[in-house]
């Protein structure tokens, strides 16, 4: 068994060093059991020290010049080696103990995809309810958030991988598409809850709670032209670290 770490990243110079190391920490979870496991970073055309780090950390790294999250990770996936795909994003730590939640949950044999509930690194309240609200929709709805999704290689190339149509919420229409694959197969996909992902609140302090409820109205409202637009989606794409 091989386990492939994906991470997209895009001038992630400031947090990258940190969340590679708990990356590699974490993955003791899948060496203790014997499997191979590797580190992918792609450098979705940053400007600053990315790749750098990214090497420096032992990670292979590949480039996508087009600046969208779903084509980097998608180019993350095709220059992966593994049976089983972990998706996490550049800002976030997981722990030994969500990776051995997702290797039991391979183990089972049941379980297509999947992924975790998360936690903020800052005690924000606002903040805090907000996650914790998408973390009830979360496990209600089978969606994965795009901090943290697994699933087989197989799957994952059998749906053609995240839609490049979508510059936001490409996590969402993924999650739709493994659950009818699932459904199919007679599997499963699950939310993973006893050890939430850690990421970044970075976003709540550079935008703040005017820029980003104007976001989620305009998800709300026009949901489809926001999600294929570059320009509706901020705080993905100006590059602000």
């Amino acid at each position: 068994m091989k386990i492939s770490v994906i991470v997209p990243a895009f001038n992630e110079e400031k947090l990258l060093a940190a969340s590679l190391l708990s990356m590699k920490t974490a993955m003791a979870a899948f060496q203790r059991r014997g499997w191979n496991a590797e580190l992918v970073v792609c450098d979705n055309n940053s400007k600053d020290r990315t790749s750098e780090i990214a090497r420096a950390a032992g990670a292979l790294v590949v480039f996508e010049p087009v600046n969208q999250i779903a084509r980097a990770r998608n180019a993350g996936a095709s220059a992966a080696t593994g049976d089983w795909f972990v998706f996490v994003d550049a800002d976030s730590q997981p722990t030994a103990e969500l990776f051995d939640d997702v290797a039991e949950a391979i183990l089972s044999g049941s379980v297509l995809a999947g992924g975790s509930t998360v936690r903020l690194d800052e005690p924000l309240i606002l903040a805090s309810l907000v996650t914790s609200v998408w973390n009830c929709i979360s496990r209600i709805n089978k969606w994965v958030a795009g901090s943290f999704i697994f699933c087989s290689a197989e799957a994952f190339r059998t749906i053609n991988g995240f839609s490049a149509e979508l510059y936001v919420a490409e996590e969402l229409d993924l999650s739709r598409r493994l659950k009818d694959l699932a459904r199919q197969r007679g599997q499963k996909m699950i939310i993973l809850s006893r050890h939430p992902l850690v990421t970044s609140a970075r976003k709540v302090h550079l935008y703040g709670s005017v820029v980003m409820g104007s976001f989620l109205l305009r998800m709300l409202f026009t949901p489809r032209r926001t999600m294929m637009n570059r320009d509706s989606c901020q705080p993905w794409y100006d590059g602000k670290r």
